[in-house]
């Protein structure tokens, strides 16, 4: 007995010891990342002097020329241009990778996240409908109803599958997945329907691109919303560690100990609602993050949210801000969707999942 209780304190010591370690490289490396990626693109920038012109922005300290490091051109690449990309790739990622942690844990399944439980296909939907047939504006009025488009239609397939799982009687885990699917496939449906007719091939080509995911349109303005969002959404969720654990452990365990699951869901399905509708409205459609990314992580330091939850999000932060920078440089005076960069990641970690015999998810 004692040897088993000393076992369980060194795992549970060398796992804290994993943790405390990834969050200062993952720090590093998201540092290093965004100074890299400003500096690579079409127009090649020294790391160096990428460094000293964000230096220069951020505090007003000149280090070395003033002339080169204020020159129009490459300042405006940096800061106006590649900057607010890179952030905005930082706030998506931690969002995805935040929500699809929450619901999988939520539902009990590792394939659960907004994408496959009908929610990003919701967003699609608004969207789609408010480019091809909706107000038919131009310039402002037109970005704001494909963002309130997108928002709608996610928060509408959430309610859908939340419906759906109760129709019956109390919501479960599984009722949950299989109302997500019949919502994916409804609003696909309905949304290639919409393409079909439309007459509008700009609209069409418009659509087409935007499904497959770009932060081609990320800007300074567009930040604060996504990052105050994004942030509370965080925080919210950190402060979950108990409940996800619990949820974890199913569905009888967690009625044992006095979880209301059907009150935690519908809360972790609204919130990401939210940060699909934000997301698919700011970049399009961007799969496999949530999938993907805390799978990974669960592999180094186990299912125990407590630690489980603040490393997705910084990895999902890392993730894509590569596969942007990937998406940008990878051919030359061409910038391909980012949503194939994350599809050509997430497919091998999810073959890799199935030879693998030792993977396991939660409890099971």
């Amino acid at each position: 007995m004692e040897h088993a209780s000393a076992q369980r304190q060194k795992t549970t010591t060398n796992k804290n010891t994993i943790f405390v370690f990834s969050l200062l490289v993952l720090g590093v490396l998201i540092l290093l990342s965004m100074i890299l990626s400003t500096s690579l693109g079409q127009v090649q920038i020294p790391a160096a002097l990428t460094y000293k012109i964000l230096f220069f922005k951020l505090t007003g300290v000149a280090l070395g020329d003033i002339s080169e490091i204020t020159a129009g051109s490459l300042q405006y690449i940096v800061w106006d241009i590649r900057l607010p990309r890179v952030l905005t790739a930082l706030l998506v990622g931690a969002g995805l990778a935040m929500c699809g942690t929450m619901m999988q844990a939520a539902v009990k399944n590792p394939l659960a996240d907004p994408y496959i439980l009908g929610v990003s296909s919701g967003a699609s939907l608004g969207a789609t409908f408010a480019i091809l047939i909706g107000f038919g504006a131009a310039g402002l009025l037109s970005q704001i109803s494909v963002a309130f488009g997108a928002f709608s239609g996610a928060f509408a397939a959430s309610l859908a599958v939340l419906a759906l799982a109760e129709l019956s009687g109390k919501s479960t885990s599984t009722k949950l997945v299989l109302s997500g699917m019949v919502v994916n496939a409804l609003c696909n449906a309905f949304a290639n329907f919409i393409i079909f007719f439309a007459n509008d091939s700009e609209g069409i080509k418009s659509v087409t691109f935007w499904t497959m995911g770009s932060l081609a349109a990320a800007k300074w303005e567009k930040l604060p919303v996504l990052l105050i969002i994004i942030l509370a959404a965080s925080l919210f969720a950190l402060s979950q560690s108990r409940i996800l654990n619990t949820m974890l452990m199913g569905d009888e365990a967690a009625v044992t100990l006095g979880v209301n699951l059907t009150v935690y869901r519908r809360v972790y399905m609204v919130i990401s609602s939210l940060i699909t509708g934000v997301v698919v409205s700011y970049c399009g459609m961007i799969g496999f993050v949530g999938l993907i990314i805390p799978h990974i992580v669960r592999g180094f330091l186990g299912s125990d949210h407590r630690r489980l939850m603040p490393v997705a999000i910084l990895t999902g932060s890392l993730f894509l801000i590569w596969a942007d920078l990937i998406a940008r440089i990878i051919l030359p005076k061409t910038e391909i969707p980012i949503g194939i960069i994350t599809a050509m990641a997430g497919a091998p970690v999810f073959i890799y999942m199935l030879i693998k015999r030792g993977y396991r998810f939660g409890k099971e």
